[in-house]
C-alpha cells in the first residue's frame, strides 16, 4: 500500500482500519450481513423473528405471505450470512415441525443499530440536513 498521505500535504487521508486484527469476522462477512438486510424480504423476515421468537418455516411464510421456494431462498441466505439461525429438532414439535429459525445475535445487532435506527431518527437526520 503506498505510503499515507495527510491533508496538510494536499493528499487524501485514507481512514484507519474498521476491524480490529482480532476480529472474529471479516470486513468481507460484515458487508455480506449487509446485503442481505438490504433486500425487503430477508430485512421482513428477520423483523418478523426478532419481534415473534422462534418459527418455522411455515409460520413466516403464512405471516409475510411468501411462497415455498422463496421463502426458504431468502431464508437460507439469512442463515449462511449468520443473521438467522436454523435449529432443527431430531422429534417433531406440537404441530409436527422439525425445524424453526430465531435471528441471531448479529442479526438483532444489524436490525436495531441499522436500517431500524436510521428510520427511527429520520426526523433527526432531516433536521440536521436542511
Amino acid at each position: 500500500m503506498a505510503d499515507r498521505t495527510t491533508p496538510q500535504d494536499g493528499g487524501v487521508e485514507a481512514p484507519e482500519p474498521l476491524l480490529p486484527e482480532e476480529s472474529v469476522l471479516t470486513l468481507e462477512e460484515y458487508l455480506a450481513m449487509q446485503r442481505a438486510i438490504g433486500d425487503e424480504t430477508r430485512f421482513q423476515l428477520v423483523r418478523t423473528l426478532s419481534h415473534n421468537g422462534p418459527l418455522s418455516a411455515t409460520e413466516l411464510g403464512e405471516a409475510l405471505d411468501i411462497e415455498g421456494n422463496r421463502l426458504h431462498y431468502h431464508l437460507n441466505r439469512l442463515v449462511d450470512v449468520g443473521l438467522v439461525q436454523k435449529r432443527k429438532r431430531k422429534e417433531a414439535d406440537e404441530d409436527g415441525l422439525f425445524v424453526s429459525y430465531r435471528v441471531s445475535a448479529l442479526g438483532q445487532g444489524i436490525l436495531a443499530h441499522g436500517v431500524e435506527e436510521l428510520m427511527a431518527r429520520e426526523h433527526e437526520f432531516v433536521e440536521r440536513y436542511r
